[in-house]
């Protein structure tokens, strides 16, 4: 969909009262839902997931175009699914910068990669050329996700207060404010939900299964694993916190997934509170 077709859908849903029902796509919907916000159209933005899991609850195996439209359709009629809330400005500008900050560091580990398997002299000297651009690239642009953050009071002081973690830096912080809006205005376990740290149950009967994780906004998750892992090292609660757990049989990368979780609640308790992180002494 093009910009001015996604603004020209947005116009005639707003003017019908339409409420508008789409799939979560990895930055494929980012046009219309930006066309849906400026026309302040009704929108919910749904987990692919859950869309497909209803389409074959409903029976229905086939996959094109206006069999999705309609299972939305359906969808949206039968679980009547919350509106998606307006994302501000800035904070869609710090999206976009964040996004282009996670492309750039994908392509300097896939260069260093290719550094790593040639020997050709003139092969590795292009690509150490083309990795000391990508790295003043990313400083460029981290330089700009620093200048969009102090630009705003509300993200200014919501930086301070998750930087005050130990773990959290920069980018982390950024990550969360940019991808998870939500931080501070819901409880604990869906904040969870939305990051991908919810543990979900895999009983049957007298069988107790192994909680997993899933779903969830991936880019979240992956920040949230390195802060809890940093945390646990340098902050006396998370360490505790995590070495109990391992401690009690936990798999590491069980115990580390159940301390990013847990660091994910006191940040989201953090924002919704006011208030910046206290060290606590374990029991």
């Amino acid at each position: 969909m093009t910009v001015g077709d996604a603004r020209s859908f947005a116009r005639a849903a707003a003017r019908e009262g339409a409420w508008v029902i789409f799939e979560a796509s990895g930055g494929y919907d980012r046009v219309l839902r930006d066309g849906l916000e400026a026309a302040q159209a009704s929108f919910s933005r749904v987990n692919p997931r859950q869309a497909h899991d209803f389409a074959r609850a409903m029976g229905v195996i086939g996959k094109t175009d206006r069999v999705d439209a309609r299972m939305l359709a359906t969808f949206g009629q039968r679980l009547q699914p919350p509106q998606t809330p307006p994302v501000s400005p800035t904070r869609q500008v710090l999206l976009a910068q964040i996004t282009r900050r996670r492309q750039l560091v994908e392509m300097r580990k896939q260069e260093i990669t290719r550094l790593q398997q040639t020997t050709d002299r003139d092969s590795r000297s292009d690509i150490k050329s083309l990795i000391l651009l990508l790295e003043r690239r990313i400083e460029k642009v981290e330089t700009r996700i620093a200048e969009i953050i102090r630009s705003s009071p509300e993200l200014a002081e919501t930086d301070r207060r998750l930087q005050s973690v130990p773990g959290v830096g920069t980018i982390v912080a950024a990550t969360i404010m940019a991808e998870l809006p939500e931080i501070g205005t819901t409880d604990r376990r869906k904040i969870a939900a939305l990051a991908g740290l919810a543990p979900i149950a895999r009983d049957s009967g007298q069988r107790n299964g192994r909680r997993v994780i899933g779903g969830g906004r991936a880019t979240v998750r992956t920040v949230l694993y390195l802060a809890a892992l940093h945390a646990s090292r340098h902050s006396t609660m998370f360490k505790a916190f995590r070495q109990k757990l391992q401690a009690s049989g936990k798999p590491v990368k069980a115990a580390l997934t159940a301390t990013a979780r847990k660091l994910l609640c006191v940040l989201n308790s953090m924002v919704a509170d006011g208030t910046y992180f206290r060290e606590i002494q374990p029991t």
